[in-house]
């Protein structure tokens, strides 16, 4: 029997695979990674309490997790120091920006983007029938001044900012982004992704404002927390909106382990200290490595590094396959402007040791058209 059509929306789009995850790769090579540095996880895991809780929590997995998530938003909004009715809670910022996406987005609506941007947010509003108006970085960062005129030229409903920035680390103070947010024009919405701000430097988070209408910040456990796997994220906002998301949000999308682990980890930010600064020195290292290479690494506030090979996209992608390999994954961007980096995730010391090795290895052992691409 026939099956109902697609909506047109979701029928004229193409087949998409926004990233092929290392699982994927390793099946296909047959063999596994000796060092995993392409996904943004952090090896250095969350707090031994946030894994004792999971733990413990596991032998009563056959409960559903709490609807409201209730504790979690608790904890957070103490932690922020914001109403816990200004938080919503979500599988991840994925999810939360397709909820966003939901809410706020009718099709043939304008959005406007950083081109090069985490591509996430594309697929939502897409998705959605939504139009993208995607504006090339400058000196590789978000040309947010840009941004915001294009918003005003195309009426954009939506407009979206990572700060710090992926893939590429780079970021705007919190002093600027205040500047940023004073010239919205009436009628659009900020999506500020904050995946990162955990790493960055103080002067780059803004204050909280949860009383602007505007502005939504999302956040998440998967990066500095270490709980990529568990995968929660969460919004903050003005009261009506964050209330809005409970229209169209998967009440019980959120694992309970899951839940309750972010819990603990937000609670003990000791632990998160120890793991950011683990970051910072992990950043070091990979820039270190790169310069020694006679390669250009970005400064970066993510907890990843962004490595200018110095030629062009095919360079680069020769130098990433030679990496992957000799079994180190890593990524590279794809955007035109960006595709000449890798990027490179942080690492403990015997990772970025393996990493070391092999990208000096890759730059040693190429055939002439290769080493001819360098400068």
């Amino acid at each position: 029997m026939p099956r109902p059509p697609f909506t047109p929306i979701i029928a004229a789009l193409p087949k998409l695979v926004p990233f092929v995850g290392p699982e994927a790769m390793e099946r296909a090579r047959r063999r596994p990674f000796k060092a995993r540095l392409g996904a943004n996880e952090s090896v250095f895991g969350p707090s031994p309490k946030a894994v004792a809780v999971m733990r413990e929590a596991a032998a009563e997995n056959w409960k559903y997790s709490d609807p409201e998530n209730y504790e979690l938003r608790a904890a957070i909004a103490a932690h922020h120091k914001v109403p816990m009715d200004c938080v919503a809670v979500g599988e991840g910022i994925d999810g939360l920006l397709g909820l966003t996406c939901s809410l706020f987005l009718s099709p043939g609506d304008g959005v406007v983007t950083t081109d090069g941007a985490y591509p996430t947010f594309n697929f939502h509003v897409l998705a959605h029938g939504g139009t993208i108006h995607a504006i090339p970085m400058r000196a590789y960062r978000e040309d947010v001044p840009r941004l915001i005129e294009t918003a005003k030229a195309t009426s954009a409903c939506l407009i979206y900012v990572s700060n710090p920035n992926s893939p590429m680390g780079t970021w705007w103070t919190a002093d600027e982004i205040n500047a940023f947010v004073a010239e919205l024009p009436p009628g659009t919405l900020l999506i500020l992704d904050e995946a990162y701000c955990e790493t960055a430097p103080v002067d780059t988070v803004l204050m909280l404002d949860v009383s602007n209408p505007q502005v939504i910040r999302y956040r998440t456990f998967s990066k500095a927390y270490g709980l990529a796997g568990a995968r929660i994220g969460y919004a903050l906002g003005e009261r009506s909106t964050i209330e809005a998301f409970d229209k169209v949000r998967n009440h019980y999308g959120i694992n309970r382990v899951g839940q309750l682990g972010a819990c603990a980890a937000i609670a003990d930010q000791d632990y998160l200290k120890v793991a950011v600064a683990e970051i910072a020195a992990a950043r070091e290292r990979i820039a270190a490595i790169a310069r020694k290479n006679g390669l250009t690494p970005l400064s970066s506030a993510a907890s990843f590094v962004a490595i200018d090979c110095g030629a062009d996209g095919a360079f680069a992608t020769r130098v990433l396959n030679g990496l992957l390999e000799r079994d180190v994954f890593v990524r590279k961007p794809v955007a035109q402007g960006l595709d000449h980096f890798i990027r490179v995730s942080c690492g403990r010391l015997e990772d970025l040791d393996i990493f070391a090795g092999a990208l000096s290895d890759v730059l040693a052992h190429t055939d002439a058209g290769f080493q001819s691409a360098r400068p």
